[in-house]
C-alpha cells in the first residue's frame, strides 16, 4: 500500500515557513525576513504633518559652551488691546498685548539646550519624586497627545543635536549622551521621558466633547511660580486664568476662538519676564522664598537680582489636535544690563509707568527700591558713553526681544 507523497521538494519552503510563524510568531518572523517591521516604528514624518520645516542640525554643538540667546522681552509703548493675547507660566496666559508681541515660532529654536542643561534635569526629576502630580499630571484621554508630543520632541531634539540624541526606532529607545543614559519609550510615560531629557515645561490642552471649550488635560511643569499642575488639571481656559487682570472682560471669548482656529503650520512664540531676587524655579505660595514678593529688603543687593524669562511657544499637534504650550525658564543677572544698550531705559519705562495691574501681577514690588536707582544710573552712563542718544524716544526696539549687538561670539549658535 502506498502513501501520497506530502512532502515534495516544492512544498518544503512552505512548511518551513509555517513552523517559524509558529514558533517565533509573525512580527519576529517579518523582522528576520527585513519586511515591514521598521515601517510600521518609524516615528511620523511631524515635519510634512505640521508645515513646519525641520531644525538645522548642529553636528559642532557643545553643551557646556552653550548660551541662551539673550532674551529680553521689553516692550514699550506698553498698550493693553483686544487683538491678541500674551501667555506665561504664572499661570500661563496673561497679559493683554499688541499683536507685535507675537511672532512665528522659529523652527531651529523650538526647544534650546544651553549650558545649565544637567543642572536643570537633574532638579526637575527630583521634583517630580518629592511632589509627583504637582510637577506630572493626566487625564484620561490625553493618551495620543501625550505620545505624539513626545515624538515630535524627540524628532526635533535628534535633529537639531544630532550628537547628543539618538532614537532607536526598532526598540524605542531614546539614547542620552549628554547624561550617558537610555530611556525605553515603550516603557516609561511620555510625559517622564521630556522631563528627564527636556529642561522645559509642557502644557497640553483639549477641546471639551461637550461644549468645546479648551482644557488642560496633561502636563509637566517645573518651573511654575504660585500655581502647579495639580491645581490646574481639567480646568477650562476661563478657570485657569481667573487672577489675570482683564481677562474675563476682554480675552476670554477671544481666547477659545483663537485656540478653535489655530493651524499646525502656525505655531508662535513670546516671552514674558519678572525681576527675581536669586533663581527660583519652581516656587509654590507656602514656600518661605515667595514670601520675599512681600517685602522690600532694606539689605538686598542689586547683584541678587535676576531677570527671568519664561521663553514661550504654542502650536497644535496635528494628529491628537491638542494645543501644546511649551517654555523654559531662563535667567540673567540684572548686571548684565549695564553693557546692553538701550535695555536699562527700557525696563526702566515699564516699571515706571507700566499699566500697575499687569505690574503687580509680575511681582517686581519687591526689588523696585533697588533696581529702580541702578537702571537709572546705568540709563545715564550709557548716554555719556554715547551708546544711547540723549533724544532716544523710549520704545521697542528693532532687535526685539533682544538688543543691539546681541550677536557676538557668546551666542554662536544663531
Amino acid at each position: 500500500m502506498q502513501f501520497p507523497t506530502i512532502f515534495t521538494a516544492s512544498s518544503w519552503p512552505w512548511l518551513l515557513g509555517v513552523v517559524l510563524f509558529a514558533v517565533l510568531g509573525y512580527k519576529k518572523v517579518l523582522s528576520l525576513l527585513g519586511l515591514g517591521t521598521r515601517s510600521r516604528k518609524q516615528l511620523p514624518n511631524y515635519y510634512e504633518m505640521t508645515g513646519v520645516p525641520p531644525p538645522t542640525p548642529l553636528p559642532n554643538f557643545d553643551i557646556d559652551k552653550a548660551t541662551a540667546r539673550p532674551y529680553r522681552p521689553f516692550r514699550w509703548a506698553y498698550h493693553q488691546t483686544m487683538c491678541e493675547f500674551q501667555f506665561a507660566p504664572s499661570p500661563w496666559v496673561i497679559e493683554l498685548t499688541c499683536r507685535e508681541a507675537l511672532k512665528k515660532m522659529e523652527p531651529d529654536w523650538w526647544i534650546e539646550l544651553e549650558s545649565t542643561y544637567r543642572e536643570r534635569i537633574a532638579q526637575r526629576i527630583d521634583l517630580h519624586k518629592k511632589y509627583g502630580k504637582k510637577i506630572i499630571n493626566t487625564l484620561p484621554g490625553s493618551e495620543l497627545a501625550c505620545r505624539e508630543l513626545m515624538e515630535m520632541v524627540i524628532q526635533f531634539i535628534c535633529a537639531r543635536y544630532p550628537n547628543q540624541f539618538k532614537f532607536d526606532e526598532d526598540t524605542g529607545v531614546l539614547y542620552n549622551r549628554i547624561l550617558d543614559k537610555e530611556m525605553n519609550t515603550n516603557e516609561v510615560h511620555p510625559l517622564e521621558v521630556l522631563n528627564g531629557n527636556v529642561p522645559e515645561d509642557f502644557l497640553i490642552t483639549l477641546p471639551d466633547e461637550k461644549t468645546g471649550v479648551y482644557k488642560m488635560v496633561a502636563g509637566v511643569s517645573c518651573s511654575s511660580l504660585g500655581w502647579n499642575v495639580q491645581t490646574k488639571i481639567g480646568k477650562p481656559l476661563q478657570e485657569i486664568h481667573g487672577p489675570v487682570p482683564d481677562y474675563k472682560e476682554k480675552m476670554a471669548f477671544s481666547m477659545d476662538r483663537y485656540f478653535s482656529k489655530m493651524a499646525c503650520d502656525k505655531p508662535i512664540q513670546r516671552g514674558s519676564w519678572g525681576l527675581e531676587i536669586g533663581q527660583p524655579l519652581w516656587l509654590q505660595d507656602d514656600d518661605p522664598h515667595f514670601k520675599l514678593r512681600e517685602t522690600q529688603k532694606p539689605d538686598l543687593k542689586v547683584e541678587d537680582i535676576y531677570l527671568r524669562v519664561d521663553w514661550q511657544t504654542l502650536r497644535r499637534l496635528p494628529r491628537s489636535r491638542a494645543i501644546v504650550f511649551n517654555f523654559k525658564a531662563l535667567f540673567t543677572p540684572m548686571m548684565e544690563f549695564r553693557n546692553e544698550p538701550y535695555i536699562p531705559q527700557l525696563i526702566l519705562k515699564v516699571m515706571k509707568e507700566g499699566k500697575k495691574g499687569l505690574l503687580d501681577y509680575k511681582g517686581t514690588w519687591h526689588v523696585e527700591h533697588k533696581a529702580i536707582p541702578a537702571l537709572e544710573e546705568w540709563s545715564r552712563e550709557q548716554v555719556e558713553k554715547g551708546w544711547v542718544p540723549e533724544d532716544w524716544e523710549v520704545c521697542t526696539l528693532d532687535e526685539d526681544p533682544y538688543y543691539p549687538g546681541w550677536q557676538r561670539e557668546a551666542y554662536p549658535h544663531t
